[in-house]
């Protein structure tokens, strides 16, 4: 076996671990998670700073953003990312009601954001994370394309269970500036 499918291995192993105890929370630890991840995220200088945030529309394994997208919205400009063929996709967050599915199943916007304009944070879901700021994602490579063309800070947000000692990783992954579990900020 080879070093490339030895790291493909491990990160499905990690995938399935970490997608069997998200599956052990509550809906109502998970707001409780968000919570405490959120109000820490709130307190950064490049949050207070920004003006166009990129988020995530939380699926029901990841940690929940409905909540935050909302209320951020009133102040600065909300981006979600959609999944067009290999790649994300910028659009801009006007309320739920401008939402449908898009690929995968995921809620997208329908208005698309002007990709000249600068998006001052990401905020990035993931897998896992570990105490390098290492990011394992679902494994199609979209986040880590596009990630590795934006300068903005980028904030790893999980579970506590999400976090785990060290990642195998492979060249293409991009590290976060930042990781915030609810027990842990990682600079």
């Amino acid at each position: 076996m080879s070093i490339l499918d030895d790291t493909k291995r491990q990160k499905r192993e990690i995938r399935f671990r970490i997608r069997e105890l998200i599956g052990q929370l509550s809906e109502k630890q998970k707001e409780k998670e968000a919570d405490a991840v959120f109000r820490k995220v709130e307190s950064f200088p490049a949050f207070l700073q920004a003006k166009n945030i990129l988020i995530y529309w939380s699926l029901p394994d990841e940690l929940p953003t409905h909540t935050v997208a909302e209320k951020w919205a009133a102040n600065k400009q909300i981006l979600l990312p959609s999944v067009k063929g290999e790649n994300l996709v910028i659009k801009k967050y006007s309320g739920k009601d401008g939402l449908k599915k898009g690929a995968f199943g995921i809620e997208e916007p329908l208005e698309d954001f002007d990709s000249r304009a600068f998006i001052d944070l990401v905020i990035v879901p993931g897998v896992a994370f570990d105490k390098n700021k290492n990011r394992l994602g679902r494994g199609k490579g979209y986040y880590d394309r596009f990630l590795e063309k934006i300068d903005a800070p980028k904030i790893g947000v999980g579970f506590d269970c999400q976090l785990i000692e060290k990642l195998p990783v492979e060249k293409f992954d991009v590290r976060m500036n930042k990781v915030v579990v609810p027990s842990l900020i990682i600079d």
